[in-house]
């Protein structure tokens, strides 16, 4: 053979080699997807899908007497379990996992989408749930128009959701301790207790802001959705902590005491710290003088004798005699650079700094503290206002403020700011409701209303907070009267007379 020829068959060798070759390596390559492809559904359906042909006795960790009622959930492919075999009865139950429940029991579409709120995407496995109950209704937003998916529901919001999404009235009232009547959720929690799905704990109350569990939430949608509503079961009593922990000795934090209260409930618990997810080391009783020694947020570190934890601050009044302290922030809005609204020849700045100075001495002659964010014509920032009231050590704030908008607008109305349901943001809408309800009358206007919406003035303090609107400068008639030193008397002395009934309540 030629060299030319052997040179020419090598090169057609080394080319068959190199088709057989990269033949082979793509069959290995598919090989190795298709194992890879297996191996991911498999995972999915290890991580992704939960149990749905169980019973609640297949399920290790579900406590008896909830067992019915889960049961109920998991038949009608409400709720499942996880792939690990327990229910985890204690885990709290997310706003996103609620609208899933809620979903699934009314038959709404899960169809994945977008939906009104930023922080819920069309990934998320609930957003269909979210975006049909949205629509429906049943759900809404917090004032900065985030739904919050991953924020654990309270007793609160769990009454209004299911009383929406069943459409259950209430038709006898039921009285609780700590729900009052005029509260954003009374009718709620009056409803869903008169149809029999929550009754409360067993010392009467409701606990509007207690967080809820997975089997909490549970039991009540599956009372809602009962036939009959049969079910016997109660809920959890935080009385008797069903999973006992470790025993931890209490913090010693009588250092100092800054208060002396009265407890008021027929039986407090006394805890080792500022939750229920700790556990109780005492109880209180109604009359039950203690010192109080340090606050975080809603609870307070008392002793009484030699006993000593947390409470929590709605069960503890001022002692008889000793009056609470009352210092209200008053801050006429805008100022110095910034003048605000002009319209019909008036200015706000000059408005409201001209009622507030009046709201002041009324509230002097009462015997209240007023601390002024300003006294005359400058321009305090958002945040150095609510500084100015903090270091004042007011226990309340006040902006008042004149509006603006098309002509034709008209009337009254008052803002507070509420991203949940807080002592402070309680407080924060009684102020506000107290205020408007004298303003609008006083003022002879059109009522707009009591409103939550997220004013950075009353957002970024810790005082309960409300903004309040006198009047349209833009309207004829409200700028008639807006003009006039008595309506300006009258506005004035309205403030001052919502913020005393607000004291009076809080009282």
């Amino acid at each position: 053979m030629s060299q030319f020829y052997k040179c020419q068959r090598e090169r057609e060798d080394y080319g068959q080699s190199k088709i057989m070759y990269r033949r082979s390596m793509r069959i290995t390559m598919l090989k190795k997807i298709g194992s890879l492809l297996f191996a991911l559904s498999v995972l999915s359906l290890v991580i992704f899908q939960p149990i749905q042909e169980v019973s609640a006795e297949e399920l290790s960790d579900i406590p008896d007497r909830s067992k019915e009622n889960i049961q109920l959930l998991i038949e009608k492919e409400i709720i499942f379990g996880y792939t690990d075999g327990t229910f985890k009865p204690k885990n709290p139950v997310s706003r996103q996992e609620a609208t899933a429940m809620i979903g699934r029991a009314l038959n709404l579409d899960n169809t994945k989408q977008e939906t009104t709120f930023p922080d819920v995407t069309s990934h998320m496995y609930a957003s269909g749930y979210i975006a049909s109950a949205t629509e429906k209704g049943i759900i809404t937003g917090h004032s900065d128009g985030k739904f919050r998916p991953n924020e654990t529901v309270t007793r609160a919001q769990m009454a209004i959701i299911i009383s929406r999404a069943f459409n259950i009235k209430g038709e006898t009232k039921r009285s609780f301790p700590d729900v009052e009547n005029d509260s954003l959720y009374y009718e709620a929690i009056n409803s869903i207790a008169s149809a029999g799905i929550s009754v409360g704990y067993p010392d009467g109350t409701f606990k509007p802001y207690n967080k809820l569990t997975r089997e909490e939430f549970s039991i009540l949608v599956a009372k809602a959705i009962s036939e009959n509503g049969d079910y016997v079961v109660q809920e959890p009593s935080e009385d008797v902590p069903e999973e006992p922990q470790e025993p931890e000795e209490p913090k010693d934090e009588t250092v100092e005491v800054i208060d002396e209260r009265i407890v008021t409930a027929d039986s407090l618990n006394v805890r080792q710290g500022p939750s229920i997810d700790y556990d109780i080391v005492g109880k209180l009783t109604t009359g039950n003088a203690v010192k109080v020694h340090k606050l975080e947020g809603d609870w307070a570190y008392v002793s009484h004798g030699e006993l000593k934890g947390y409470v929590h601050t709605y069960y503890l009044v001022a002692k008889p005699g000793e009056a609470t302290p009352r210092t209200v922030a008053i801050d006429p809005g805008h100022g110095g650079r910034d003048p605000g609204a002009s319209a019909n020849g008036l200015v706000e700045k000059e408005v409201v700094l001209d009622v507030s100075l009046m709201v002041r001495d009324y509230l002097k002659d009462s015997g209240i503290d007023v601390v002024m964010t300003r006294q005359s014509d400058w321009y305090p920032s958002l945040d150095g206002r609510v500084a100015i009231a903090q270091k004042g050590n007011a226990d309340a704030f006040v902006s008042v403020h004149a509006n603006a908008f098309m002509s034709s607008a008209t009337g009254v109305e008052t803002f507070y700011y509420a991203a949940g349901m807080t002592d402070r943001e309680r407080k924060s809408y009684h102020l506000a409701k107290f205020i408007n309800d004298r303003l609008y009358k006083a003022m002879d206007m059109n009522n707009r209303g009591v409103k939550n919406v997220g004013y950075r003035v009353i957002k970024a303090t810790t005082l309960p907070s409300v903004l309040t609107e006198i009047g349209f400068l833009t309207n004829d008639h409200d700028a008639r009267k807006l003009k006039t030193q008595h309506y300006r008397e009258e506005a004035a002395q309205a403030i001052a007379l919502g913020i005393i009934d607000y004291y009076n309540w809080r009282d």
